[in-house]
């Protein structure tokens, strides 16, 4: 992170340059530290420039010009997801920062660090990732312009765009640099976007950054098509034209293999921030002592851009490389005994796959358990429930608990792995995320509808009564998603009553680019049936349904019986809203 460092080392002069919007954490949990130490295993001279003063040229030529390129993310978080709410309010903090201080890094940050980047260094070429290039990689609705901008790869002037995980794109490109080709010239890489002059031969058209943006319909379109190239197997080459110039996105990179992953999470990472910083980084306190199972996600879900980044693929660890971790970890002295999670996106999707080599080849569904699960998916949970079970037998471990969420419509498939993780690994609370209980709206976000929710329920609590222990679930739930009225929200606050539910946190729905929901929520329809949905807009019917949510709260009293008037529902509040009194704050 300085020249001194470099020194240490014997090196005069950078390979690749890293640029973050993070505090540097030297942990397999953060991008750009895992992409880092994997150049360096490759024998590349990497540094890293941290959350740097975007308004100062000299900051970003504190190690000099890298030999090859700079690399540049926003961090873990989309920097506008990172910096507002779904208010579009400033947020007060950012658990990526020492101390948790907001306002390290800026807006738009893939822009504002490839531009600082070419006004310090003239001519070095710049390779922008991470989710936010990830994501914005074509013309798409951005929420707080509330209008379509144009891909990132136009609007910051990088050389080339890698997108999805980096691992395979970013040694390719490497390598290449290293032979004497520049980003900017290099065709055909997986799991790249690049501007070119003109059409190349057998892309798939979206329509022009133009059309989408002056025409929903148009928009709709190309966010269906598009939707529809991410398996790496199959998928084609898309073109967008941008005023004369086309953005091609070449497919996925191909997803790594057990080995492959092993490899990566093998490599020596120390778990801290770095010495330079006099204050805790409230992300690392969060996973320092958690192991990453698995990548992907092949839930498919509206609102989430998962699928879209990581794959639909489940790239799982094998079980010596978990418990070797696990085995690093009884050696550092601040490890009390307790992992704290073991799982990924989905904790229960470690393992699994899809059966058949040739429907994977040709598999053009974005995910694989809506609107039912598809007849190849592998589910059995036995494998996951094998390594949970060896985690809890490792010397110097005392508890495992699995803190990511669970799909609860796959747990009735993995009798053995809900058995052993109601037993031995719920920290008092499941996380699951229903997300809404109409049926109406879970059709909307691809998500299951309330029956089965409520038969997991059932299965839930009567399972932990069986093992005698106390432990409830913690419900994640969705406001103002498209598709979802106040009508809607009401049965959800009954159903919440009638299952004896409480819900602290409600999740307000936020427009973040490359997801389904967002392209409903700025087309006002669903892409793929053409279906007109409501889309809740106003900030009363937000506030409103958030209450409906939140029902148990006397603080929301007032706004839930004006959701029951504006509705025509006011007999429901004899079910719905308690007695005035103390707020028995309570989670099942």
């Amino acid at each position: 992170m300085s020249r001194a460092e470099m020194a240490k080392r014997g090196w005069d002069e950078l390979d690749v340059l890293f640029v973050s919007g993070d505090a540097y954490i030297d942990h397999p949990a953060f991008g750009v530290p895992l992409l880092a130490r994997l150049l360096e295993a490759e024998g590349y001279r990497v540094g890293i420039l941290a959350q740097p003063d975007w308004k100062n040229r000299e900051a970003f030529q504190a190690m000099g010009r890298p030999r090859l390129f700079a690399a540049v993310s926003s961090g873990a978080m989309d920097s506008m997801v990172n910096h507002y709410t779904a208010a579009r309010k400033i947020r007060r903090n950012d658990a990526y920062t020492p101390g948790g201080k907001s306002g390290a890094r800026p807006n738009r940050a893939v822009i504002a660090y490839t531009a600082a980047l070419k006004g310090a260094f003239k001519g070095l070429p710049v390779v922008i990732g991470g989710i936010e290039a990830s994501l914005r990689r074509l013309a798409h609705y951005d929420y707080w312009d509330d209008a379509v901008r144009r891909s990132v790869l136009i609007d910051s002037k990088a050389d080339l765009l890698i997108y999805g995980m980096g691992e395979r794109p970013l040694l390719e490109i490497a390598r290449r640099c290293a032979d004497g080709e520049t980003p900017a010239a290099m065709t055909e890489v997986p799991g790249t976007a690049r501007v070119t002059s003109h059409l190349p031969e057998g892309a798939l058209e979206l329509p022009s950054f133009d059309e989408v943006s002056s025409d929903r319909g148009a928009y709709g379109l190309a966010f269906r098509l598009a939707s529809q190239e991410i398996n790496p197997h199959s998928a084609r080459t898309l073109a967008q034209e941008h005023a004369g110039r086309w953005v091609v996105v070449h497919p996925p990179a191909l997803p790594l293999s057990s080995e492959e992953l092993d490899r990566i999470y093998a490599l020596p990472f120390t778990r801290r921030s770095h010495p330079s910083y006099a204050e805790p980084i409230p992300a690392l306190e969060q996973v320092r002592f958690s192991i990453t199972t698995h990548r992907g996600c092949f839930g498919g879900c509206a609102f989430c851009a998962i699928t879209h980044h990581q794959g639909k693929t489940i790239q799982s660890r094998s079980e010596e490389s978990v418990l070797a971790e696990a085995e690093s970890f009884v050696q550092d002295p601040r490890f009390r005994g307790t992992i704290s999670d073991v799982g990924g996106p989905t904790a229960n999707m470690y393992g699994l796959s899809c059966s058949s080599d040739e429907a994977r080849a040709r598999c053009r569904r974005p995910g694989c358990l809506y609107p039912t699960p598809c007849k190849h998916l592998a589910t059995s949970g036995r494998r996951a429930a094998r390594l949970l079970n060896a985690l809890k037998r490792s010397p110097g471990v005392r508890h495992v608990f699995v803190a990511s969420g669970v799909r609860y419509d796959l747990l009735e498939h993995q009798q053995e792995y809900f058995e052993a993780l109601l037993a031995h690994h719920v920290g008092g609370l499941l996380k699951v995320a229903p997300e809404s209980v109409s049926e109406k709206v879970t059709r909307v976000m691809r998500k299951p509808g309330p029956a089965a929710f409520e038969a997991f329920l059932h299965l839930f609590r009567a399972e932990s009564r069986r093992l005698g222990r106390r432990q409830g679930i913690v419900p994640y739930f969705i406001s103002a998603h498209p598709g979802c009225t106040l009508e809607d929200m009401v049965e959800v606050a009954l159903f919440l009553r009638r299952n004896d539910l409480r819900v602290e946190q409600v999740q307000e729905f936020t427009p973040t680019p490359g997801t389904l929901a967002t392209c409903i929520y700025h087309t006002g329809r669903d892409p793929f049936t053409g279906e007109a949905l409501h889309v809740p807009r106003s900030e009363r019917e937000k506030r409103l349904q958030k209450a409906l949510l939140l029902w148990h709260l006397p603080e929301h009293r007032r706004d839930v019986l004006e959701a029951l008037k504006s509705c025509a529902r006011q007999e429901a509040a004899r079910e719905l809203l308690p007695p005035p009194g103390p707020n028995p704050s309570r989670r099942h």
